[in-house]
């Protein structure tokens, strides 16, 4: 434990970066990490709502399921929609071909528990499926797009809205103000408090798990929209690659640049993505998570 934190702590985090985006090479990016998960392991992904196309399909992120000995971990949603209720969600995760090839686990199906927070600027506390409880490693697999609300979602959205259960979600959504699913949105947070919030969850996640987690940023389907949408954006963005570092901050931030950084071409157009971005102040998350001490922005890249 003492060389991962080293690893994430350091003046530059590494972070892998390979162009194809395959079952192989997921797992390639995760073993340049050199970090190996024991015990049991938890895959947080997102499972994709109903009529959603864009999320990571089972058939690529097999093999690096297979390879930690894995199960995939989801909660329920805050919002309705297809993943709110367990049992439209257990539906939406067998529509979406999961069940039947990997152990799944909706961490809050029978119960939530509250997780410290070292922020305490807006949340007091983090609250999350309790199934958590039951892994001693994480891989957090976010796949890289734009969000309706944060700006764009990765692994910081991915470990915060997305490990915390419905009434979880609620709380850093309304930047501490309610946990009632019911009261989300006549208590809507201000937006910078709520990608504070969001920036404190996913520490609060980090540091639950002892530093445990693997982070990993498919850029792929890089549509305006989340997963958590039914009715997505085309993606207007050509398919850039796979990002992996045990410092999210980083890698996160790295991605980013990459888009906004881009050079845009008939087909191949990242100005759609970047005024989503830029709209919501998405890239604060980044900058708050950084402040409080998760990680930091400063990164080199390493091309596999």
């Amino acid at each position: 434990m003492v060389a991962l934190m080293a690893i994430v702590s350091s003046a530059q985090s590494p972070v892998y970066y390979t162009t194809e985006i395959s079952p192989e090479a997921l797992v390639k990016i995760y073993k340049a990490l050199g970090v190996e998960p024991t015990g049991r392991v938890a895959v947080k992904i997102s499972t994709g709502e109903a009529g959603n196309n864009h999320y990571l399909k089972p058939t690529l992120i097999r093999n690096l399921v297979d390879e930690v000995n894995g199960t995939i971990v989801e909660c329920c949603t805050a919002y309705g929609g297809s993943r709110q209720d367990v049992s439209k969600h257990w539906q939406t995760i067998h529509e979406h071909g999961f069940d039947s090839i990997f152990a799944v686990d909706i961490m809050d199906e029978y119960g939530q528990m509250r997780i410290p927070v070292k922020d305490r600027t807006h949340i007091k506390y983090d609250i999350v499926g309790d199934h958590l409880a039951n892994y001693d490693w994480m891989i957090n697999l976010a796949h890289f797009k734009g969000h309706a609300m944060g700006g764009y979602g990765g692994v910081l959205k991915n470990a915060s809205i997305g490990v915390a259960s419905t009434a979880g979600k609620a709380y850093i959504h309304t930047a501490g103000k309610a946990s009632d699913a019911g009261q989300l949105w006549q208590q809507i947070a201000e937006q910078d408090d709520f990608l504070e919030s969001m920036a404190a969850a996913a520490q609060a996640v980090h540091n639950y798990m002892g530093g445990r987690v693997i982070y990993i940023n498919v850029m792929n389907n890089m549509s305006v929209d989340c997963d958590c949408d039914g009715s997505p954006e085309e993606p207007k963005l050509k398919d850039m690659g796979i990002m992996a570092s045990l410092d999210p901050v980083a890698l996160d931030w790295a991605c980013v640049e990459m888009v906004m950084n881009h050079k845009a071409a008939a087909g191949d157009d990242n100005a759609p993505l970047i005024e989503r971005i830029n709209s919501r102040h998405g890239t604060h998350t980044i900058d708050w998570a950084e402040h409080i001490g998760l990680g930091t922005k400063n990164y080199m890249i390493i091309k596999l």
